[in-house]
């Protein structure tokens, strides 16, 4: 299976059928059981990239190591996703200021050159070592290895039935979204891009959405 950039964009306006979603347990089961085994050996193999990461955020300003955030998972779940603090500490209480800058469409927020990143956060963002700590999030059954990115809860406030599609199944460390356009499109292609990998998802598809991801953190694709 190929996946080519433009292959996965012509779609909106496709609704989902949540039954037919929930009636592959074969496939829901095996998912959730490679992704724990995975995610496991990984953090195992890891461990010292952990370590180094750890220590570099401390020694820069002595502020906690991980970066815990309440996000929205399967069908309105919420959950508590584990990153590595890639911004200063009180980064939350400055978005507001920053809201004007936001670079993406819709509901969600994003902006290049963030002035709340440290200088380790650009380092680690740019090659997606601050997602790393989501692999313990796969081990508690909160999020796959693949999926749809689990949103914050202002953002699912302004989805539309559309865009709630998105959290028909298991939200992701990494997607179709992230091995192909990244930060080069809007909220509305990256949902189509989103709604796209769950009417085609599969043991395989996913297989090779995680070899393209592990490609793009050695060779980063436009992340910030």
């Amino acid at each position: 299976m190929n996946v080519k950039k433009d292959d996965y964009t012509d779609n909106a306006g496709i609704m989902l059928d949540q039954k037919k979603i929930d009636s592959r347990i074969f496939y829901r089961t095996i998912k959730k059981l490679t992704d724990k085994l995975l995610s496991a050996l990984a953090l195992i193999i890891l461990s010292p990239v952990l370590l180094i990461v750890s220590v570099l955020i401390k020694r820069e300003d002595d502020g906690p190591v991980f970066y815990v955030q309440q996000r929205i998972g399967r069908n309105g779940k919420i959950l508590k996703m584990y990153k590595f603090r890639s911004m200063v500490v009180d980064a939350d209480k400055k978005i507001d200021k920053l809201e004007s800058k936001n670079e993406i469409d819709g509901a969600m927020f994003k902006i290049r050159n963030d002035p709340r990143v440290t200088h380790i956060g650009q380092i680690i963002r740019k090659y997606s070592l601050d997602e790393l700590p989501q692999l313990i999030n796969v081990l508690r059954g909160d999020m796959a290895l693949v999926g749809p990115r689990p949103p914050l809860e202002r953002e699912v406030k302004n989805y539309t039935k559309y865009d709630l599609q998105r959290l028909m199944v298991t939200p992701g460390c990494t997607g179709l979204w992230q091995v192909t356009k990244r930060n080069s499109v809007g909220f509305h292609e990256m949902v189509q891009l989103d709604i796209k990998y769950i009417q085609k998802s599969s043991l395989l598809f996913d297989l090779e959405i995680l070899f393209k991801t592990v490609k793009i953190m050695i060779k980063p694709n436009d992340a910030y």
